[in-house]
């Protein structure tokens, strides 16, 4: 008998190491072979991960333009990704997340009748105006599948609460967890970092636009108040982030502004600081996976379970209370130990599998795993 051929479809570097360890699971699986497809909508760094990972695509969409709008890129994946699903003799379709590429991939297999999984299903922040587009790419992506992964308890129940049938749902964690197992090993601190007590830095979110420079200036505040840290902020290639926070951090001394960092270098930087902040819904998780106190530019997290265990602080997207409360974090070497203490709440490093197997249920290949529970 054939193998039943599982497309994993993705376009973006945080979609990519998070799908990495799925990819690696299915194909451990007997009777199942997993074809790698890509939108390629963030390119150079989703080239770099899939060097990384091992990852090589079957079908790469290449859809990115510049400066293009989100509903010119919806509109360009989704005939694209019908056109390539049809091509590739599927049967079935995996997207992660909460991107452009998961919600009009989703809506392409919906149009074209194939099943599709949705890992990291179920995160809510319940605001559709934060994260911008994101959370609307989650809800709707969730009305079309036929498999549910929920990486925690409470994303679970958020899809319960929206009529989702627990039959076709699995609790798997947070894929993020593993990929940071599976690198960890091979990330080394540059030696431009060393030596240095790092505080790590990063905002990009559409929905801070409007304040980036005004962020900024806060950390311009924080960092004058701790001359003995050194502030790394990779800066996003979105022009607009860069226009809004380089004139106004460019010549801080203890501010290193950095081109966007790859995966290894990164994990690596995380692992070795005192504190991140940003508005990243990944660095949440890895800031976690790794034991790193995180606060959140935001007003609301879909990711709720690392504020409620203490490891992450939503400390909101306000200028004139950012800096604050970032000095008073800073300040408090007791208080960032209690994160530091906190725990894990978002996986074991074993999601990729609990997806595989998962997948190979709906499939007929296997009985359905047990559900993840922290």
């Amino acid at each position: 008998m054939s193998p039943k051929r599982v497309a994993v479809a993705f376009g973006t570097r945080p979609e990519a190491n998070k799908m990495a360890p799925v990819v690696h699971a299915l194909a451990a699986i007997p009777g199942i072979e997993p074809v790698v497809a890509v939108t390629g909508q963030h390119r150079q760094q989703l080239d770099q991960m899939l060097e990384l990972f091992s990852l090589t695509p079957e079908r790469d969409l290449k859809v990115m333009t510049e400066r293009q709008g989100l509903a010119e890129l919806t509109g360009r994946i989704v005939p694209a990704a019908a056109a390539m699903l049809r091509e590739l003799n599927l049967d079935y379709v995996l997207v992660h997340g909460d991107t452009s590429t998961t919600f009009a991939v989703a809506f392409a297999a919906f149009l074209e009748g194939l099943p599709v999984g949705h890992v990291e299903a179920g995160l809510r922040s319940h605001d559709l105006t934060e994260p911008f587009p994101e959370e609307a790419n989650r809800r709707l992506t969730d009305v079309l599948t036929d498999l549910e992964l929920p990486p925690t308890g409470l994303a679970r129940d958020n899809l319960l609460a929206e009529g989702k049938s627990l039959e076709r749902m699995v609790v798997t964690g947070n894929t993020a967890v593993d990929a940071v197992r599976m690198v960890l090993d091979r990330a080394r601190l540059p030696e431009r970092f060393a030596g240095r007590q790092l505080v790590t830095i990063t905002m990009h979110r559409r929905e801070n636009l409007p304040v980036m420079r005004e962020l900024a200036e806060a950390v311009r505040l924080v960092a004058r108040a701790n001359p003995g840290l050194t502030f790394v902020y990779p800066v996003h290639l979105n022009p607009a982030v860069r226009d809004a926070v380089t004139p106004v951090l460019q010549d801080e001394p203890n501010v290193m502004l950095e081109e966007p960092l790859d995966y290894l270098t990164m994990v690596a930087l995380l692992n070795a600081s005192l504190l991140a902040v940003t508005d990243s819904g990944g660095i949440q998780e890895e800031g976690a996976a790794l034991g790193i106190p995180v606060a959140v530019l935001r007003n609301v997290t879909e990711r709720p379970e690392g504020v409620a265990t203490g490891i992450l602080k939503l400390v909101g997207n306000d200028p004139a209370t950012v800096g604050p409360q970032l000095l008073e974090l800073l300040a408090d070497a007791d208080g960032l130990a209690r994160m530091r203490s906190a725990g894990n709440p978002y996986g074991d490093g074993r999601a990729g599998e609990r997806v595989a197997g998962a997948v190979a249920w709906r499939l007929g290949l296997a009985d359905r795993p047990g559900d993840w529970q922290p």
